[in-house]
Order: structure tokens, then C-alpha cells, then sequence
């Protein structure tokens, strides 16, 4: 369906149109995986949190500013991220050996374990690009990136 008829509005041009398209498909594709991971007891973020330590995991363990060097949103706060999930029993902390000032941060064996139980969620949220051919999708990414130049 298009924009228009989506949200029965005008735009001021088709840049416009482009950037409220591109806002509103966003919301839609990340509604539904919103609500799963909410039934699992996660946020956004914690889950961003729990799948790079996981990525990362046999590299050893990962400081804060690793963790926010590699966060979808940039403006989380990974300190009070981190404390959450230690409190949920789902990642280790411990002082960092060499500056006490840091924290390392592993994933648990639950972490994993939340995870493993989440695979139909990842499957279903790459499901939402599969009206678009693999050519397609390639081209979207291209355009993703070029935006963001």
C-alpha cells in the first residue's frame, strides 16, 4: 500500500514523502518484534546489549564503551542497560584487571539461554523483507548506507 494511503496525508515534496515513508515503515517493521521481545521481559536495547555479547563472546569479556560503540541507538545508556540485565541474571560484571574504572561484561549461560528461546523472533523479524528480492534488499542496504553518508 502507499504512503498516501497509509497515513492519508500530503507531502511538501517527494523528499518528504521519502522520509515519512522511511519513519513510518520503521515503526511498522519493529512493532510487532517490540512486542515479542516484551513478552520475554527485554527492551530494544537490552536485547541489542545481549546479542553482542554473544557475537563477541569468544573474543572474552566486553567494557561499556564497546558495548555503545556497537548499539543501534547511540543514546542508550549502557551503564543503566547493563545493571538491568545483571539484575535479571542474564550477563556477568566484574571490575576490569587492569582499570578498576571499567567493567567487564560476558553474557550468562540464562543470557544464552533467553537467546536460544528467541530464534523464532529473529527468524520472524528477517522474515519482514521477504517480498523483496535478494537484489532488492541489497539495493535497500546500499541506500540505508548512502543516507547516512
Amino acid at each position: 500500500m502507499q504512503i498516501e494511503d497509509e497515513i492519508k496525508g500530503r507531502f511538501r515534496n517527494e523528499r518528504h514523502k521519502g522520509l515519512i515513508n522511511l519513519t513510518f515503515t520503521v515503526k511498522q517493521l519493529s512493532y510487532s518484534f517490540l512486542k515479542t521481545l516484551k513478552t520475554h521481559g527485554l527492551t530494544e536495547p537490552q536485547y541489542n546489549i545481549l546479542r553482542v555479547l554473544r557475537g563477541f563472546r569468544n573474543e572474552g569479556p566486553s567494557s561499556i564503551g564497546f558495548l555503545k560503540e556497537r548499539m543501534l541507538d547511540r543514546s542508550s545508556d549502557v551503564s543503566r542497560l547493563v545493571d538491568k540485565l545483571y539484575e535479571k541474571g542474564l550477563i556477568d560484571r566484574k571490575e576490569n584487571d587492569i582499570d578498576r574504572r571499567q567493567k567487564d561484561v560476558v553474557i550468562t549461560e540464562n543470557g544464552l539461554k533467553l537467546l536460544a528461546e528467541m530464534l523464532d523472533c529473529e527468524a520472524q523479524a528477517d522474515s519482514e523483507l521477504n517480498n523483496l528480492t535478494d537484489e532488492e534488499v541489497v539495493e535497500l542496504n546500499r541506500l540505508l548506507d548512502k543516507i547516512r553518508e
